[in-house]
């Protein structure tokens, strides 16, 4: 991509960007800055020949896209200390911060810059988020640049901006709600008698293989397991055995309590 990027808030989703793309080549390390207060944090990407700095201002004025991914109770101060160099230079502005809305940022920076609001989750890094977009843009070429942008770092796909909040549960928290489920997995292949090692290998893979099955061959998950559950056997008594405890509805519970806890933010 032909595009200098700015990167507002070098904290750990600004940094999964950052590390998303330069693993990617999406932007050379000479076309990426990235702010931070305490810059030492940022070091790694300092020698990769990234642009490292704790000025905003000068972010801004070298970059074609600007990333915010700051915490959401700093994003007005930070949008209005920049807001005379946003106007100026007209960047493409990509808000990840949770929470703020398109029509929030408009009210600080105004309706003449393309606004768009993106949540990956942290898979960015290895080139394997799911990123949901919403814009006030109109324009369809910019919006494939931005698409582009994401697609190339996983997958994207745009949504309303009302939607942003549950996109920011289903994808973004719930990495973290796969990974649980991957690590109870492996607790679990210990018990049965795999190393951890090993046991992390079986269980990544499978639920890998699981996503990629269902991606490529664009079916319901109940249709793959009506494969594997054959009666009487192994895998229908496992399941059985999970549900009676809780497990699709305590992950649906999950979900819906992080949702209501996405609604208090603001």
């Amino acid at each position: 991509m032909n595009k200098k990027i700015a990167i507002i808030g070098g904290g750990n989703l600004g940094k999964s960007i950052a590390t998303g793309l330069l693993h990617t080549n999406t932007v050379c390390p000479e076309d990426l800055t990235i702010t931070r207060r305490k810059i030492q944090f940022l070091l790694s990407f300092s020698e990769q020949g990234v642009n490292v700095t704790s000025d905003n201002h000068e972010a801004v004025n070298k970059s074609d896209i600007v990333i915010f991914s700051v915490k959401p109770h700093k994003i007005n101060d930070i949008l209005l200390s920049v807001k005379s160099e946003i106007l100026k230079k007209k960047p493409i502005v990509i808000s990840t911060v949770t929470g703020v809305k398109l029509t929030e940022l408009a009210g600080v920076l105004g309706n003449t810059i393309s606004l768009y609001r993106a949540m990956p989750n942290i898979a960015i890094s290895v080139g394997e988020s799911m990123t949901c977009i919403s814009t006030n843009s109109q324009d369809e070429v910019q919006n494939n640049t931005i698409a582009g942008l994401f697609n190339v770092m996983g997958h994207s796909a745009f949504i309303d901006d009302d939607l942003m909040g549950a996109a920011t549960v289903l994808g973004a928290s719930g990495i973290a709600f796969a990974m649980r489920y991957i690590r109870a997995a492996m607790q679990a292949g210990i018990e049965i008698g795999f190393s951890s090692e090993l046991s992390k290998q079986i269980v990544t893979q499978t639920v890998r293989g699981a996503s990629v099955l269902l991606q490529e061959n664009n079916i319901h998950p109940e249709s793959e397991i009506d494969k594997v559950t054959t009666p009487r056997g192994i895998t229908i008594t496992g399941l059985s055995k999970m549900e009676l405890h809780g497990f699709s509805s305590s992950l649906v519970q999950g979900v819906l309590a992080s949702f209501e806890k996405i609604k208090e933010i603001k």
